[in-house]
């Protein structure tokens, strides 16, 4: 199941998610919580199991390929889309970080030379999950230990990092995208000034977080080699 199914799946119910493009943007969110709350469901614009289940009735269901982010985690896909977005060098900035933060209402951020690595994750959640309440000031790394409720590192989840030492104010905040014997590859903003996967030390690592207003998932853990190379999915 991809967004585009669900787009075409809502559309042929009378239901208008916008273009048919792939995108789950405001006007799809919309049509999910109008379609849950017709067929009596929590309008939380995700499509879980019941969802799905009644959005796809008469429908062969779609099964995942291993790799693939599920649409239950809307915030990766979104993330995911966003790799190479870099800053631009020199004088200016990238127009579409300083948008993130024009549609957050940050209106100290001007610069994109300013550590953007919170700012990404608030675009990314904020933009998914527009009821989900966001640290105050989310471009502190370390603000993001408060965010949501703690769980055990998984595919999805938000990981905060410390900087410098882990006594210090310092921190880096990404997303969880794979993990190998000695680091977590995460999927994150200016990460070499750029929206990259990296890997990072696990001891580096404070704390594990996952939205409230998302869907309580198995945790999945992803194996890759060191190179970045996806080798496995397990459900823990």
């Amino acid at each position: 199941m991809t967004v585009k199914d669900i787009q075409q799946a809502l559309k042929d119910q009378g239901f208008d998610p916008g273009p048919i493009d792939g995108v789950r943007g405001r006007k799809t969110i919309r049509a999910i919580k109008a379609f849950q709350a017709k067929h009596d469901l929590l309008p939380d614009g995700l499509v879980g199991p019941k969802t799905s289940a009644i959005l796809f009735k008469d429908q062969d269901s779609v099964e995942y390929k291993e790799f693939d982010i599920p649409v239950t985690i809307p915030w990766i896909d979104t993330a995911y889309r966003l790799i190479g977005t870099q800053e631009k060098p020199g004088m200016g900035s990238n127009e579409a970080i300083l948008g993130w933060a024009e549609d957050l209402e940050i209106t100290s951020y001007n610069d994109d030379d300013i550590p953007w690595c919170g700012l990404f994750m608030a675009h990314c959640m904020g933009s998914q999950l527009p009821e989900e309440v966001l640290p105050n000031n989310p471009l502190g790394a370390r603000n993001w230990k408060k965010f949501g409720y703690e769980v055990s590192p998984r595919f999805g989840a938000v990981m905060v990092f410390w900087r410098g030492s882990p006594g210090g104010w310092k921190g880096h905040v990404g997303f969880y995208w794979a993990e190998d014997d000695k680091a977590y590859h995460i999927l994150g903003g200016n990460q070499s000034n750029s929206v990259s996967v990296t890997r990072i030390q696990k001891d580096r690592l404070i704390t594990a977080r996952w939205p409230y207003t998302g869907l309580p998932l198995d945790a999945q853990i992803r194996i890759a080699a060191s190179n970045g190379k996806l080798l496995s999915v397990n459900e823990a």
